[in-house]
């Protein structure tokens, strides 16, 4: 197809008594093209282009059911992206982004002002509650690195604090100066009881942060936020590993205990958490937890205090086994729940 400029001189060229084949000589074009073109009056038009095969164009009805199935929550595109790099997508994160960011709102801002604290000063504790899986999650976070502990148990009865709490120091590698927490009961008692700031607080912590040497404090009432470094952590927590993590079992009709999550928690803490450049440092938190470290106080020895004697040591890290690795007839008495390797092994060869 000739463009305007092209058609206007076969025009001119014929009004001026120029030959068809002459005019396409010049041109440069056949001979059908410039009698096409000399017969007609009106300008060329172009018709609509055949669309351009897409990167994203055989993963976006897989992006779109993700996110319906995840509704009410949300799951981030860089996890999304994730998936879908599994399933054969070759393209940049970016255009992934570019496409969930149409199927949710644009959140505002966060107005929240987070003051920063020097090496080894403060860990923010919070309790994250999972209440369709039927548990919750223990989140702690130094503030000055942001290196982040979690620990997923079935109740938040003082005991289980008190155990999550010698775990977190044992995954810091030490112990900070003062934990920031919320005011629930098992944590303090009563407020102010013994003036402004001078709390009752529950008699086993109290023990417990005496055996450690770090001081409790208190977020001011109906403030959660004062402990904003954690309440991120548990927003990023949520969305990008559990919401995620959880929707694909129930697509396979499976559900998640606490060991399976605590074994997939700390492999996502290692590769992916705290690995990642934190967006309000801009530093990777792994990598500022070696340099926080020697500012934290050293772990005292093991803590035998108001703990039963079950909770007197966190439990050891579960070892994940493939399912390609267990004996043919281990493999077919295998319990209802089992560790998140097998759920991944199953999920695979249903896809």
């Amino acid at each position: 197809m000739l463009n305007w400029e092209r058609c206007m001189e076969v025009r001119i060229l014929r009004k001026q008594g120029k030959g068809i084949r002459e005019i396409a000589r010049e041109l440069g074009c056949s001979v059908n093209t410039v009698r096409k073109y000399a017969e007609r009056d009106d300008a060329p038009r172009y018709g609509p282009r055949a669309p351009r095969p897409r990167k994203l164009q055989a993963h976006e009805g897989y992006l779109r059911e993700r996110v319906a199935g995840a509704h009410p929550a949300w799951i981030p595109a860089s996890v999304l992206c994730r998936e879908i790099r599994e399933r054969g997508y070759v393209g940049s994160e970016r255009v992934v982004r570019n496409f969930v960011r149409g199927l949710k709102p644009v959140a505002r801002p966060d107005p929240v002002v987070r003051f920063e604290t020097e090496p080894g000063r403060q860990l923010q504790v919070d309790w994250i509650e999972f209440k369709r899986d039927r548990l919750s999650a223990f989140v702690a976070t130094l503030g000055h690195c942001r290196a982040s502990f979690v620990r997923y148990v079935t109740d938040e009865r003082i005991e289980t604090l008190l155990a999550c709490h010698m775990g977190a120091f044992e995954f810091f590698g030490g112990v900070p100066l003062e934990v920031l927490y919320d005011n629930v009961k098992t944590v303090v008692i009563e407020r102010d009881a013994y003036g402004a700031g001078l709390h009752r607080y529950h008699g086993a912590l109290w023990d417990l942060a005496k055996h450690y040497g770090f001081r409790p404090r208190l977020c001011r009432p109906y403030r959660a936020r004062t402990k904003g470094k954690v309440e991120r952590f548990n927003r990023y927590l949520r969305h990008s590993f559990h919401v995620p993590l959880v929707t694909r079992l129930r697509a396979a009709g499976l559900r998640l205990d606490t060991h399976s999550a605590n074994v997939e928690v700390l492999r996502w803490l290692a590769q992916v958490a705290n690995r990642r450049e934190h967006a309000g440092t801009g530093r990777v938190p792994a990598q500022a937890l070696e340099e926080e470290r020697p500012a934290l106080q050293p772990l005292p020895q093991p803590y035998r205090g108001a703990l039963p004697r079950a909770c007197a040591h966190p439990a050891p890290t579960p070892r994940v086994v493939p399912l390609a690795a267990l004996p043919a007839k281990a493999r077919l008495v295998l319990p209802a729940q089992h560790e998140l390797a097998v759920y991944e092994a199953l999920l695979t060869e249903a896809a």
